[in-house]
């Protein structure tokens, strides 16, 4: 394996030209010790339980309307977003087009009744209605995505700096979730809102700005720009049939519309932020400022995919070092026994596709086309973007677990200082267990799509269970169970079938990824309500 060693080291020294100057990297050092002392600095906020979890409900609506915006605009949109419009074209922004609607809804009926209950935890009240198991069901749901997000955020800030910077990205991953943990850890619920609406500023302005310089990057200025991304059909929405196989814009609608109430509506990441708003007012207007927000600047990440993919339609010569750096990276990856050549890398690369690539496209362009010092401080707001949108999943993540399981099951009252221990040590837990997931994610093809397939399958039809609760007049346990049963056989069979070759090609399932939380949730929704009407009123959850 000499040769194969020397080989890969050399097309390594090929690609230095993409690697960050020592300006930039010091900026990014800078900056991103600057946000954790931030987040830091909150620590003598949220010395009680009370402060750690909710910032004594005191915080203004805009800051909280921010920090809802920062967690939709976090690295995974600043470099997944970029990189399926570059390698694909504009299915996914009907995602975001679904959060209007789902906006309206939570503001309606979700908000006023999160803030009239009282409760901190967002699943306490299915305990009510339905028994222990829907609680704990519910919040285990909810660990495993948000797990599996802070997994997808600290690999996709990791593949950005690996680009970058040629750090390793196991050791970006480690360090950036060290990092996170400690300020979440320090700061409390206060640091994750302040440090999400100051990032999410940042990161609004460096992405207007990178738009503007790549319109003006092609030799004839903005309208030859728009017109080879026009001619590549990059600004299509994507298919209009109604074939639930593939990504139309009809299960992408679906898919936003089920995800965005979900998050609205039951996801404890943002029903927490509302009980840190002044007032239900200021509450609702935090959910309309962060879902009015990130529509048109999601397009506006969007925009820099398809000018990326114009810009460097004029400037092929560019794309070299990112094919070989990524064919560099897939047959490190193979790990065959056969030496890797610089013939076997070139071959690799003239192989590669415009989605194997678009996740590594904005980083090259970011390091290699703008101003000494600027490509530090974007980033920069990148690595903080990520960290601030993964204190979220910690704080909330540690609250379920000190309310609906430590004091449901192991210790109904707890001191103040037995709270704060297990908030502390649940923090560290998750941090912990994220940064494992975000391990074993190395080497998917796309951010984005990694996860949402997390997103859809850890959801588990938790929004089924919520909406049957609010809509079935009299909700009642077995029929509730019977449902979220077979709720979750439907999302096992989904999930896994096409993964299994022991199963026959007419059993698994056909549909696209994106549809298993819709058809999870209808599954338990409508059979719920059906189940309702035949089952006896004798065993309903109040009685």
């Amino acid at each position: 394996h000499d040769e194969a060693t020397e080989t890969l080291a050399n097309l390594g020294r090929r690609s230095d030209s993409i690697q960050l100057q020592h300006v930039d990297l010091a900026v990014l050092i800078v900056y991103t010790l600057a946000v954790v002392g931030f987040g830091c600095w909150f620590v003598r906020r949220s010395a009680t339980s009370e402060a750690f979890m909710l910032a004594g409900g005191r915080l203004p609506g805009w800051a909280v309307g921010l920090s809802i915006f920062g967690t939709y605009l976090s690295s995974n949109t600043f470099l997944g977003v970029p990189g399926k419009a570059y390698g694909s074209n504009f299915n996914a922004f009907v995602f975001s087009l679904s959060i209007p609607l789902a906006a309206w809804v939570a503001s309606r009926y979700f908000v006023p009744f999160y803030r009239d209950s009282g409760e901190i935890s967002a699943y306490h009240h299915l305990e009510k209605q339905f028994g222990p198991w829907a609680r704990t069901y519910a919040v285990l749901c909810y660990l495993l995505t948000q797990i599996g997000r802070t997994g997808a955020i600290l690999f996709g800030v990791a593949l950005g700096l690996n680009a970058l910077t040629g750090w390793d990205m196991s050791t970006i991953i480690i360090v950036t979730g060290l990092l996170v943990t400690i300020y979440t850890l320090l700061g409390g619920i206060e640091a994750v809102i302040w440090t999400d609406a100051m990032q999410a500023c940042i990161l609004m302005v460096g992405a207007i700005i990178i738009l503007f310089r790549l319109w003006w990057g092609v030799p004839e200025g903005l309208f030859q720009s728009l017109s080879i991304a026009r001619q590549n059909d990059k600004f299509s929405l994507g298919s209009w049939s109604w074939d639930g196989t593939s990504s139309t814009v009809w299960v992408m609608l679906a898919y936003g519309t089920f995800i965005n109430l979900s998050n609205f509506g039951i996801d404890q990441s943002f029903v927490q932020r509302y009980q840190t708003a002044n007032s239900a007012q200021a509450a609702r207007r935090a959910l309309w400022l962060g879902a009015l927000l990130y529509v048109p600047v999601s397009l506006v990440f969007f925009m820099i995919g398809a000018a990326l993919f114009s810009f460097y339609k004029t400037h092929p010569d560019l794309l070299d070092p990112i094919h070989t750096q990524v064919a560099q990276s897939k047959l490190a990856a193979e790990a065959t026994t056969e030496a890797v050549t610089a013939q076997a890398i070139q071959l690799k690369a003239e192989q590669l596709t415009a989605a194997d690539v678009g996740d590594k496209v904005l980083p090259h362009y970011i390091s290699t086309q703008l101003p000494p010092g600027w490509a530090g401080l974007l980033i920069a707001a990148i690595f903080a973007a990520a960290m601030s949108s993964v204190d979220t999943s910690l704080n909330s993540s540690a609250t379920v677990i000190l309310k609906d399981l430590y004091q449901r099951y192991v210790q109904e009252q707890v001191t103040e200082r037995d709270t704060m221990r297990v908030l502390r040590l649940a923090t560290i837990g998750v941090g912990m267990v994220g940064t494992v997931a975000a391990l074993a994610l190395l080497g998917v093809r796309s951010i984005l799509d990694a996860w949402w397939a997390i997103q859809g399958v850890f959801a588990g039809g938790v929004l089924g269970l919520f909406l049957l609760g609010r809509v079935a007049k009299h909700p009642r346990r077995a029929p509730t169970a019977t449902a979220t049963c077979l709720g979750v056989i439907i999302i096992g069979w989904m999930t896994l079938s096409p993964q299994l070759d022991a199963i026959p090609a007419s059993l698994r399932n056909p549909l696209h990824t994106n549809l298993t939380i819709v058809v999870g949730t209808l599954v338990i929704f409508l059979i719920g309500l059906q189940l309702h009407r035949w089952w006896p009123d004798s065993r309903a959850a109040h009685d």
